[in-house]
């Protein structure tokens, strides 16, 4: 019992000591918490504090960088607005000076037309004194006169006179040239215009062969012969090229003689109309047609006379008139053209108050030599006035034969007229078969061989490439080099161009002085 008693109370004071130090051990643990936190919400603190420090420091950085900033900007707006005001005074400062040295240039004038006006005034005073020594020898003059006889007084009166009229007329007679010139010019467009629009003229078409039609291909191997003897026959004894090739059913005349050629023509129609083709038949036919051409010939000569109203024409003339239907330049029948030419000089004549039947009659015979010029040595302008000239023609129709491409210098109107009209009726549209391409290109050519020569400024191709102007440099040709600088250049045209007619080579060296009145 007693023993149950201890252990009780030993249990009791066991669970007292126990439940002791089990409190003061949670009261520690509670104490060591508390202390944990504390010190773990003193670090947060600090924490909290060191960011907010840090945050404070860089809202202050960047407040000082945008004030920075801010100041810097102002300065520099500043600085800028202060260097537009030194700007604006420095320009101030120009004008100012401008204006200080406008008003010393100013006065100097000033100064000068000062002394300019004194010595106007002393020249002024020199003149008067001068007067009044001419008006004192005029009066001993006149005192000399007066004892004159009264023939001595009249010459000298008349001389004076003449001297003061001589003067006036230079003046009057230079103002009514360039009246005249005006006038003429503008009468001279409107002659030429009322020619060209009164002529109605064909366009080109003639060719340098001729196409004969056959009956069949088996025709062809008539034509040509046994061996070839009939087409060599009749190229013998026509002068032109028979050329026979794939084109079914005909056979081609090739020749530059248009009169051989249309013999050639008519003969071999006959031929193959008749069927007997041989050597012999050949010759036979061709001399018949020769003869009837001779006759055709005439017939072309009389009507072309007829049709430009001519009359009294020598009989060789009208022979040489007819050949000229057979003669082509660059495809322009050289009669129709001839017509032409006369019908335009006529009318051109009758406006200017001239014989108009005689400006015909040059129209017609100014290309004659061309019907020789291929038998003949010489141009066909020469040739022809001494055809004229030769059969009768007057003084007038010859001077404007030779003159019509001014190898001899025109004097008199005919002559002017006719190399109009001869550039009229050669370089109107279509009258020669020349394409706008080929035509530019030989312009060009023409131009361009020209400014290959040293000293040449400029150059130009007028009248349809039937004259070349070349405007030398005055300081690098002199006269007698411009005549050896045209002889070179028409060598050249010669040698490096193919063109219809004649090209007139013009050179000009002009040399202008120029002042100025002030």
């Amino acid at each position: 019992m007693t023993n149950n008693i201890i252990i009780i109370l030993a249990v009791g004071v066991g669970s007292i000591v126990v439940g002791y130090y089990l409190r003061k051990f949670l009261a520690e643990k509670k104490i060591a918490d508390a202390e944990t936190q504390a010190h773990h919400i003193l670090e947060q603190a600090k924490r909290e504090a060191l960011d907010r420090h840090r945050q404070v420091e860089l809202e202050a950085k960047d407040l000082l960088y945008r004030m920075r900033q801010d100041f810097e900007r102002e300065t520099k707006d500043r600085r800028q607005e202060l260097a537009a005001q030194e700007k604006r005074l420095l320009q101030k400062e120009e004008n100012v000076d401008r204006r200080l040295n406008f008003l010393e240039n100013k006065e100097k004038e000033l100064e000068q037309k000062l002394g300019l006006l004194k010595n106007q005034e002393e020249e002024l005073k020199k003149k008067e004194l001068q007067l009044t020594n001419l008006i004192t020898e005029e009066k001993n003059r006149l005192q000399k006169i007066s004892s004159l006889s009264i023939e001595e007084a009249r010459k000298i009166l008349l001389a004076r006179v003449a001297e003061e009229l001589n003067a006036e007329k230079a003046v009057m007679i230079k103002k009514a040239e360039e009246e005249v010139r005006s006038v003429s010019e503008k009468k001279a467009r409107e002659i030429i215009s009322l020619a060209i629009q009164r002529i109605a003229a064909e366009h080109t078409a003639e060719s340098t062969v001729s196409v004969v039609t056959l009956p069949n291909d088996e025709m062809k191997g008539r034509v040509i012969g046994r061996e070839g003897r009939n087409i060599r026959a009749l190229e013998m004894a026509t002068g032109v090229d028979v050329i026979i090739d794939d084109t079914p059913e005909a056979v081609t005349l090739s020749g530059f003689d248009p009169v051989r050629r249309e013999i050639a023509r008519l003969s071999l129609e006959r031929l193959i109309a008749d069927g007997r083709i041989h050597p012999g038949r050949i010759e036979e036919v061709v001399e018949k047609v020769k003869q009837e051409m001779e006759e055709k010939i005439r017939e072309e000569g009389e009507r072309a006379a007829f049709d430009v109203g001519i009359h009294g024409l020598h009989p060789e003339l009208i022979k040489l008139l007819g050949r000229l239907r057979y003669r082509t330049s660059y495809g322009q029948n050289t009669l129709q053209h001839s017509k032409e030419v006369a019908f335009l000089l006529g009318v051109m004549a009758s406006e200017l108050g001239a014989d108009f039947r005689l400006a015909r009659r040059i129209g017609l015979l100014h290309d004659i030599g061309k019907a020789v010029d291929h038998q003949v040595e010489g141009t066909h302008a020469s040739l022809g006035a001494e055809l004229a000239k030769k059969y009768g023609e007057s003084a007038d129709v010859v001077h404007a034969i030779e003159a019509h491409h001014e190898e001899a210098q025109p004097q008199t109107v005919y002559a002017v007229l006719a190399a109009a009209a001869d550039a009229i009726s050669a370089a109107r549209p279509g009258a020669r078969r020349e394409t706008l391409e080929t035509y530019i290109k030989r312009l060009e050519k023409l131009e361009s061989i020209a400014n290959l020569f040293k000293g040449v400024e400029k150059s130009y191709a007028i009248q349809a490439g039937r004259e070349i102007r070349v405007i030398v440099q005055p300081d690098k040709i002199s006269d007698s080099e411009a005549v050896t600088l045209a002889h070179d250049i028409r060598k050249k045209i010669e040698e490096g161009m193919e063109y219809p007619g004649q090209i007139k080579v013009t050179v000009i060296r002009e040399t202008r002085a120029i002042e100025y009145a002030k």
